[in-house]
């Protein structure tokens, strides 16, 4: 317990140097387990403190504190193995609170010595972890120090040794702390800051020396390091603040920051502000720091910056608290409180009569308040004396200048002398101040100007009826000289007159009608017509006025249907159509709408006319017409029932999206086009000559006599069965009257169609390659059909170049291949045939459809004649008096070949 008391003993003489009652933060004493009721636990020195007007109390009610400061048990407690702590409290006669904390620690030494009759120690845990050890910071002295003992209760039964590692050891900081081995001594050995580190940890090992087994658990220790007021407080951020101007006592300047580095929660970091100079202007709260201004009278015209300085001082302001300073700079901000003033009154100005957009004069000002600013900017009004608006006032940018102007011409002679009343204000508001805004006079004086004539009126109008005829009076338009009041040598002339209506008489100014006034005219516009006049003096000075005269409306226009295209009404199955009429009259009310619309006598009813608005009606069908262009004609009068007979075209057409889907064009051609045009109708007149003379041409009849060979010229194929192929034939001599796009015509045989396929059957006749097939009429492809059939070669061989004729087989007289000239036509024929079709070869099939084949469908029953094809007839194949009563077929189809 001496130890202990020492302990105390030094720690109280450590904290004795502190303010008026001053305790310290904690306070440690060790105590057996059960602490007796009277007994006597530490003695806190309250040297320092009023024992009158100081109040101590404890925190637990099982101790008490008396005056001297002596610390009593009231009851007997048991303290644990973790201890007990319980708090101290002072108050002071200021109200300020003064609290220490005091921790009992169960004394395991006296323990022990209490159970040492009762044999062997047994190992305690609890002793084993020992509270946390304290050390104080930047402690002074010899080093090393003792902390305290750490020992194992494994002690009393082997020889051990201890051994720590950690912080502060072996681990960064090394070198602060030590442990003796056999003791188990805890030592600091040099000073320790505790802003760098504020507590150690380390772990503790008891070995046996002779095993070097461990023979108690690891034992972690915390040493923490106590704090001293080791740190001045310092200012956080910038001491800038600023404050409007006139602001009253109590605004809040700005918040003063700051911060201390020793222990949070103890008195070292408590800190107090205070001002040390400025302090007739501005407070400072002591704890929060909070600038504020102590009066209304703040003025920045007279001093803009303040400069105060702050101090700060921990230990909550005490005499051995730690202390800054530093220099707030306190700004004035501007407020308008000072209206611009006028440097001299009154002004005076003069200007020329008839000027205008002139500056007349400059007014300055001063202001003190801040340049530049909307406080200091002015603004300048004309509040009497501009009525007329003949002036203006602007403000000069630069130097605040207010700028005077004269906006419209003033007359010498109705005013000599103007006075007007001119203030000066700011762009913001007056605040804080009993101050008004300023106004002064300004004289201006209007001088003489030889001036030149000026109209009685710069406008003057006359209203006049359109139509009326020439010459008609419509009024006089005058001036006068303005310095002597009257219209004596004055000329009158026109400056514009843009539709030429109007004449000036140059000497009296009257204005006379000079070409027709129509209201419909585009010159006319909302029914006014202007004209611009001019007065001239004897000296050639001008003034200039205007006419403005008012066309009255006559009924000289009719309603009229718009031209230029005609209406559509399109084409709809089962239903009649309609369209709109629409009438339009440039006249206005009332000679123009509401509009009559009606048909006249040529209807014949096939439409219909009924009203749809004021300028419009329905016209509707009531009966069917063919598509195409009608004419309908219809009368439309205006509301004062003039008007007249209009045709109106309609066009009924199918449609599409509304609009037609042809439409007729007119071309209008010139000399050229027309020749163009008779042209093709002259060649179409030839080829009809033409085709009209090879119809008209008859052959001969003849005769085939049957019964006889034909010598291998013509065979029999009136078969369904494939026809025997021949060897080439002699060229029969065959009376050829013409041929005609690719028929050979007016043979005495019925003619054949010649071709090089392979045998087939078509027509109810055998077909042989490179043979002659019966049929009428030669068509076909020239490459596919009759190549090579008119060769040159073939005439002169007098054979069909490798052909067969086939067909009915009938003799052809003698006298036919003995005749040269027939032999020469065939000749020329087959030419023409052969580049004919050969040319039809190389075109496409379009060109000359009307020459290929053609597979034509079973027209049907019905017909007299039936079918004229000329292979339809099954008779018997060796009776030809069929030829010589040829029926109603062979005749339908000589009618079609003798029709032009």
């Amino acid at each position: 317990m001496a130890s202990v008391l020492f302990l105390n003993i030094c720690l109280l003489l450590v904290l004795s140097a502190a303010e008026s009652c001053f305790l310290p933060q904690s306070l440690y004493v060790h105590v057996p387990q059960t602490v007796e009721a009277g007994r006597h636990i530490t003695q806190v020195n309250l040297a320092d403190c009023d024992g009158k007007s100081t109040l101590l109390s404890v925190s637990d009610p099982s101790f008490t504190i008396n005056s001297n400061g002596e610390i009593v048990a009231l009851q007997s407690v048991s303290v644990s193995a973790r201890g007990q702590t319980f708090s101290v409290e002072a108050w002071d006669s200021t109200g300020h609170k003064r609290e220490m904390e005091v921790h009992l620690i169960r004394d395991a030494m006296q323990q022990r010595k209490q159970k040492g009759g009762q044999g062997l120690l047994r190992r305690f845990k609890r002793r084993w972890s020992p509270p946390t050890f304290h050390i104080l910071e930047e402690v002074d002295g010899f080093y090393p120090k003792d902390i305290e003992r750490i020992a194992s209760d494994t002690e009393a039964n082997y020889s051990v040794y201890y051994s720590f590692s950690g912080p502060g050891f072996d681990e960064y900081p090394t070198g602060v702390f030590e442990l003796d081995r056999v003791t188990g001594m805890l030592r600091v050995l040099k000073k320790v800051d505790r802003e760098e580190i504020n507590s150690f940890t380390l772990v503790t090992r008891v070995t046996d020396q002779r095993t070097g087994k461990e023979t108690d658990k690891p034992l972690p220790i915390t040493i923490e390091v106590d704090d001293i007021n080791d740190n001045a407080p310092t200012f956080v951020g910038q001491l800038q603040f600023s404050v409007p101007e006139q602001s009253k006592a109590g605004t809040q300047v700005g918040l003063v920051n700051a911060t201390d580095r020793d222990k949070i929660g103890t008195d070292h970091v408590k800190i107090r502000y205070t001002l040390l100079s400025g302090s007739d202007l501005f407070a400072i709260h002591p704890e929060t720091g909070v600038i504020t201004t102590k009066t209304n009278t703040l003025d920045r015209e007279t001093k803009d910056k303040h400069m105060v300085i702050v101090q700060i001082k921990d230990m909550n302001g005490a005499n051995n608290g730690l202390s800054n300073t530093g220099t707030a700079t306190i700004t004035l901000t501007d407020i308008n409180d000072n209206p611009p003033t006028f440097t001299k009154t009154p002004y005076k100005a003069t200007v020329k009569e008839n000027e205008n957009d002139q500056l007349i004069l400059r007014i300055p000002v001063e202001d003190k308040d801040l340049i530049n600013t909307p406080n200091w900017i002015s603004k300048f009004i004309i509040t009497k004396g501009n009525e007329n608006g003949n002036f203006r006032i602007d403000t000069d940018p630069k130097t605040n200048e207010g700028l005077l102007y004269v906006t419209k011409g003033l007359d010498h002679e109705k005013n000599k002398k103007i006075t007007l009343e001119i203030m000066a204000r700011n762009e913001a508001d007056l605040s804080s101040t009993n101050a008004q805004w300023e106004s002064i006079p300004v004289d201006v004086t209007v001088t003489n100007v030889d001036e030149g004539p000026q109209f009685t009126a710069p406008t003057v109008t006359f209203t006049v009826k359109e139509n009326v005829p020439n010459g008609t009076l419509i009024g006089s338009y005058t001036a006068v000289d303005p310095e002597s009041q009257n219209s004596n040598g004055i000329s009158y002339y026109k400056v514009t007159d843009p539709a030429s209506w109007i004449n000036v008489d140059k000497n009296s100014g009257e204005l006379r009608v000079a070409n027709t006034i129509d209201r419909e005219s585009h010159f006319v516009q909302d029914g006014k017509y202007n004209i611009t006049m001019k007065a001239v003096d004897a000296s050639s000075k001008t003034g200039t006025g205007t006419v403005i005269i008012v066309v009255e409306d006559e009924n000289d226009n009719m309603p009229k249907v718009p031209g230029g295209s005609s209406l559509v009404i399109c084409e709809k199955p089962g239903e009649l159509g309609s369209v709109i009429v629409v009438a339009e009259d440039p006249d206005q009310a009332p000679y123009s709408a509401p509009f009559s619309f009606s048909l006249t006598s040529n209807n014949d009813g096939i439409w219909s006319l009924t009203p749809f608005n004021d300028t419009a009606a329905t016209l509707r069908q009531i009966k069917g017409l063919h598509l195409g262009i009608h004419d309908v004609e219809v009368m439309i009068t205006d509301l004062q029932g003039k008007g007249e007979k209009q045709i109106v075209p309609v066009r009924i057409c199918e449609c599409r999206n509304g609009a037609c889907l042809s439409q007729d064009r007119s071309v209008s051609l010139g000399g050229l086009g027309i020749l163009a045009l008779l042209l093709p109708l002259a060649l179409l007149l030839l080829l009809g000559l033409l085709l009209a003379f090879f119809c008209v041409t008859k052959d001969k009849p003849s005769t085939f006599p049957d019964g006889e060979d034909c010598g291998g010229i013509l065979i029999k194929s009136n078969t369904e069965a494939p026809g025997d192929e021949v060897d080439l034939i002699t060229v029969p001599s065959i009376a050829v009257d013409q041929v005609t796009k690719g028929s050979v015509k007016g043979l005495a045989v019925n003619p054949g169609w010649l071709g090089n396929k392979s045998s087939s059957t078509i027509g109810g006749h055998s077909v042989h390659e490179n043979g002659m097939y019966t049929s009428g009429v030669v068509t076909g492809d020239a490459q596919e059909y009759y190549s090579g059939q008119y060769d040159s070669n073939l005439y002169g061989a007098n054979q069909l170049n490798g052909g067969h004729l086939v067909g009915s087989c009938v003799d052809i007289d003698s006298r036919y291949m003995q005749d040269s000239a027939f032999l020469q036509t065939w000749q020329t024929n087959g030419r023409y045939l052969h580049q004919k079709l050969s040319f039809m070869g190389t075109e496409e099939d379009g060109r000359y459809a009307d020459d290929i084949i053609h597979a034509y469908g079973f027209e049907g029953a019905g017909s007299a004649a039936g079918s004229v094809g000329c292979c339809s007839d099954y008779a018997d194949n060796n009776d030809l008096d069929f030829l010589n009563t040829l029926g109603p077929k062979f005749k339908t189809l000589a009618d079609v070949c003798t029709k032009s």
